[in-house]
């Protein structure tokens, strides 16, 4: 076997990439995990071929396969990589929140409860006032993977059911389905039912703004149940001041219910159908794993989510869920 050979060429994401694809054997799962695109890896692995005069992996009979160099590799690269992890944050100056002039910036669905965001503003200011906050909408013609890819935004949050594999995650918090309705509306008198429930007229987000496929959908494909939608609004939060003069229901995250009841003569009823808890999460790029900044800057998000503290006076007429 020759010797492992010195590569003038390489740098820290030409390491990263053939950790990676030793890992997995395979272009398209390494692409996955490092959210990029396969040609990207494929460039990147013949770039290392190149450098080294080896072709590091080759095709075998259950997908690919490391050449004895690649596998003389394997443990070197890794061992470099947490050296040079180490190497970076010793020779950096540690990160103080009240002198950074940070740009930070997040994307999040518009259904998430408005008071959350507003905290969260809140927190950075008091914490690092030199640092600004960027919010991005979660709508249908953003790309929001690769905008984390890239490092046009730091993080996301979301509620889908199956996150996307190769990104960071952390819970957040969880919440229950409730139904949003006007003060005075027949049924808060009368009780919901699954009947009651279904045979009303229903104020819905229109589909391209429900971003990924959401666990209410889901459940309704699942059993089969159809609603009639009588009306739909492209923004969540303008569907409450679309209650107000009409008997629609509107199905929406106990913390939404909740903000909006506290300001508008609206009232909530627990959903009849009992569905699992929605649960709420952070989504990060591996690129921005590492960097003090944006971890201090997540942390910040994940105190106020998970902060258990009323986001709104809880009206009386509310009911509890």
């Amino acid at each position: 076997m020759r010797g492992i050979p010195s590569w003038d060429g390489v740098d820290i994401h030409l390491l990263k990439v053939l950790n990676v694809l030793l890992n997995e054997c395979s272009v398209s799962r390494a692409a996955l995990k490092l959210g990029l695109s396969q040609p990207a890896v494929s460039t990147a692995l013949k770039r290392l071929r190149e450098i080294s005069g080896d072709p590091l992996l080759v095709r075998g009979r259950f997908g690919m396969t490391p050449t004895a160099l690649g596998l003389a590799l394997h443990d070197t690269v890794r061992a470099a990589l947490e050296k040079l992890e180490l190497m970076t944050f010793v020779g950096k100056p540690p990160f103080e929140a009240s002198q950074t002039r940070q740009a930070f910036s997040i994307a999040s669905p518009d259904y998430l409860n408005a008071g959350h965001l507003g905290r969260l503003v809140g927190r950075v200011n008091r914490l690092a006032s030199g640092a600004t906050i960027t919010m991005h909408a979660l709508g249908p013609d953003y790309d929001w993977l690769g905008a984390l890819e890239s490092g046009e935004i730091d993080c996301v949050i979301g509620n889908w059911p199956e996150p996307p594999e190769h990104l960071r995650t952390a819970p957040l918090f969880e919440t229950d389905f409730v139904v949003l309705m006007r003060s005075g509306h027949p049924l808060l008198g009368s009780g919901l039912t699954t009947d009651t429930y279904l045979g009303a007229g229903h104020l819905a987000p229109t589909p391209h703004s429900a971003g990924p496929r959401g666990s209410l959908d889901m459940y309704f494909a699942r059993e089969r149940l159809r609603r009639h939608v009588a009306a739909q609004v492209p923004y969540f939060n303008l569907a409450p001041y679309l209650l107000l003069q009409s008997d629609l229901l509107f199905t929406c995250s106990r913390q939404f219910a909740e903000h909006y009841a506290g300001l508008l003569p609206v009232e909530y009823l627990p959903l009849p159908m009992s569905l699992p808890a929605v649960r709420y999460y952070l989504l990060w790029h591996e690129r921005s794993h590492y960097s003090e900044a944006d971890r201090w800057f997540r942390d910040q998000v994940m105190s106020t989510m998970r902060d258990d503290e009323p986001l709104s006076p809880r009206p009386r007429h509310a009911l509890p869920v």
